[in-house]
């Protein structure tokens, strides 16, 4: 532990067995990376992030964001899929009972630095429309289990 918090004991940097020291031969108390000026280590840099579902958002083609314009930018695209099931939902009479997203982070092995490194966007729809297959299927099922169940014995 380097420069630890007054009563959290095991709170600071981390020095990394990998030999990756960040303060190593530092006493200014920066990362490498801000020692020598440019903002961002090579890692950092060369970081690219995109897109793998099969709708139409942004970030189809790998593109670098900063590490601090990250969690922004992973927000509204997983704000886009989140759009695009309310949409596809209204034109295909459905409703949307569920949308949940999860922001992953990660650590930069180079230079320590905490980042956004990507998000997941789950949503359910439920549809009622008739003409959807899955529907008339589930309809069938559930007569099937209706049946007989309101008989008159006395009649």
């Amino acid at each position: 532990m380097i420069n630890g918090i007054q009563g959290y004991p095991n709170y600071g940097l981390y020095n990394s067995p990998m030999g990756n020291d960040p303060l190593k031969n530092n006493t200014s108390g920066l990362r490498s990376d801000q020692v020598e000026g440019s903002g961002e280590c090579q890692t950092c840099k060369n970081r690219k992030y995109q897109d793998g579902s099969n709708e139409n958002v942004s970030f189809k083609a790998a593109a670098h964001i900063s590490p601090e314009a990250a969690a922004g930018a992973v927000r509204a695209h997983e704000g886009e899929h989140v759009a695009n099931a309310y949409t596809k939902a209204a034109q295909d009479n459905g409703k949307v009972v569920r949308a949940s997203v999860s922001i992953h982070t990660s650590v930069c092995p180079e230079c320590g630095r905490t980042y956004v490194s990507g998000g997941v966007t789950n949503t359910a729809i439920k549809y009622t429309d008739e003409k959807n297959p899955y529907v008339k299927n589930l309809k069938a099922q559930q007569a099937e289990t209706l049946k007989g169940q309101f008989v008159d014995y006395a009649a």
